[in-house]
């Protein structure tokens, strides 16, 4: 086992998934519970035959390495950051003609459709991770096989081959990152902006219904930044930080969609819970109560939502 570093160690800080074993879909809870575990292993004090030299060697890994990524990661803006930086590496080799997997499981990843890939992806991560730090000699090599397939992954959610023709719209992928800013955009321009948000927002819903909260917030975010004066995209984003106990970003997004529409069922339920005071409507006019009111026409996200009393209303609760 080498007791140094050399420079080629550094490169392994572009990818701090690789280096915590964790897939780039890792939320908060995985990556921390995945941070305890290696610490717990690289404990010096673990074995009592541990040398000075080993045990000093553990120390730096764990202080030069392990640390910095962990806390590149352990929050949503990091790896959002961090997830920029490794896309735009992707595009670099994928141009270059030098990202080519070289372990027998990166080529298998390449080989998957995108239905099938990330179950593999997570299912390779998970297995190369229980062995990255026992023993130790295994660091070096089984977190370039990570970081190999952490790349792969992300170019087949790029568009793979095709990733300068156009980005496949699916998981941690940005649609907006790298383009020109569009000219004024017509009417047809428009439908199909509101196809892709609504899109997004379709699969936020079902990240929610699987408790993957994370992804939830970066599909919704995608969505926002096409129509940001939806309120359902801002209730339902303002849900899934609730849910990861970020109160003060639920509750920005809880008030906009309030101040967009007072009657939004989500937010409103949170109003209180949250001591979010009630802004009028954009246009200045306070709603008037009809009794008569005819039930409002939902869009189509609308429509496409679970039923909020055993949906997404049943999301409210804690487990």
């Amino acid at each position: 086992m080498p007791h140094s570093f050399s420079p080629d160690w550094l490169k392994y800080l572009s990818d701090p998934f690789s280096v915590v074993g964790v897939s780039v879909l890792a939320d908060d809870k995985r990556a921390s519970k995945r941070y305890r575990s290696v610490a717990k292993i690289l404990r010096p004090d673990i074995s009592v035959n541990t040398d000075p030299e080993t045990g000093e060697f553990i120390a730096q890994l764990f202080a030069r390495f392990v640390n910095p990524s962990y806390e590149k990661i352990k929050q949503e803006k990091g790896r959002a950051e961090t997830l920029a930086l490794m896309r735009l590496q992707v595009r670099r080799w994928v141009k270059d003609g030098k990202l080519i997997p070289q372990t027998e499981v990166a080529q298998q990843l390449s080989r998957k459709s995108l239905q099938e890939a990330d179950v593999f992806y997570e299912q390779a991560i998970a297995n190369l991770a229980a062995l990255q730090y026992e023993p130790l000699e295994n660091f070096q090599s089984i977190t370039q096989q990570i970081n190999e397939l952490n790349l792969v992954y992300l170019k087949l959610k790029m568009g793979g081959d095709n990733i300068f023709i156009g980005e496949r719209r699916t998981g941690v992928i940005n649609p907006q990152e790298g383009r020109t800013p569009p000219p004024a955009p017509s009417t047809a321009n428009n439908g199909s902006q509101h196809d892709y948000a609504d899109r997004h927002y379709r699969r936020a819903q079902e990240y929610m219904k699987k408790n993957a909260w994370s992804q939830a917030v970066l599909e919704l975010k995608d969505a926002l930044k096409m129509e940001p004066n939806k309120g359902e995209y801002h209730s339902l984003i303002g849900l899934a930080y609730w849910r990861q106990d970020l109160r003060g970003m639920a509750k920005s997004h809880f008030r906009r969609a309030l101040q967009i529409d007072p009657n939004d069922q989500i937010a409103s339920h949170f109003a209180t819970l949250l001591d979010i005071q009630q802004s009028p409507p954009q246009n200045g006019s306070q709603p008037k109560p009809d009794s008569k009111k005819p039930e409002p026409q939902k869009s189509e996200s609308q429509k496409s939502a679970p039923d909020q009393k055993g949906g997404l209303f049943g999301l409210f609760r804690r487990r």
